[in-house]
């Protein structure tokens, strides 16, 4: 099945959160994601670079640490760096997220592709998820569970539902790409082509990121 992009949340067995994305595309695969200081960006791979005049969609900061290194802001578009800002400077995260979401809406591209937004905060042990779709915008604050994932997508799966969610048998950064990218229920979610893990760690986030195996 095709679900499009892909953002979690997370607590691991040992108590850690962790905030992931998993870029899945069909008609824009040759990208690949780049870790820098507090962030990672989705650009295209050497090559492909003229692909964002086609589509200026596929290329974005898709995590930001802020707050000291006690959030992880985790996207599928431009709207993380909106959402990270704000909270920098001391909004809700719930509201952050809510009126980002409603200032940039949806994307306008062939699809209507929605924007999918994952927050972490070290602070509280809190996750959110949020979607902003064509026919609706839906935020909510995530129960993290020891040893739980909980996701929403762009397609078919783009509602936040507690219940969609699986067991997190996972450690580190590394494992929560791979697990993202191609194990239990994301084994069957097609075309993936690369992944983000931030984990947390006693000061800020271990950032992550693995190309699909081709």
């Amino acid at each position: 099945m095709y679900v499009g992009r892909i953002v979690s949340v997370a607590r691991t067995v040992d108590g850690r959160l962790c905030a992931a994305y998993r870029v899945s595309s069909r008609s824009f695969p040759n990208r690949s994601a780049v870790v820098g200081k507090d962030k990672v960006s989705i650009v295209p791979k050497p090559g492909h670079e003229s692909d964002v005049m086609k589509n200026p969609y596929i290329a974005y900061n898709c995590v930001r640490i802020v707050r000291d290194g006690d959030v992880a802001v985790v996207t599928n578009g431009s709207q993380t760096d909106v959402i990270a800002e704000k909270i920098e400077n001391g909004m809700p995260i719930r509201d952050a997220v809510v009126l980002s979401s409603l200032m940039l809406d949806y994307e306008k591209d062939a699809y209507n592709t929605p924007r999918i937004s994952a927050v972490v905060d070290k602070d509280t042990g809190a996750g959110w998820l949020g979607v902003v779709r064509h026919d609706g915008l839906q935020v909510e604050r995530i129960s993290l569970e020891f040893g739980r994932v909980y996701y929403v997508a762009t397609y078919e799966e783009n509602t936040v539902c507690g219940a969609r969610c699986v067991e997190f048998p996972v450690q580190s950064a590394e494992e929560a790409c791979d697990f993202i990218l191609g194990k239990d229920v994301f084994a069957e979610r097609e075309n993936p082509v690369t992944a983000v893990a931030a984990m947390a760690e006693d000061y800020s986030f271990n950032l992550t990121a693995k190309d699909a195996e081709v």
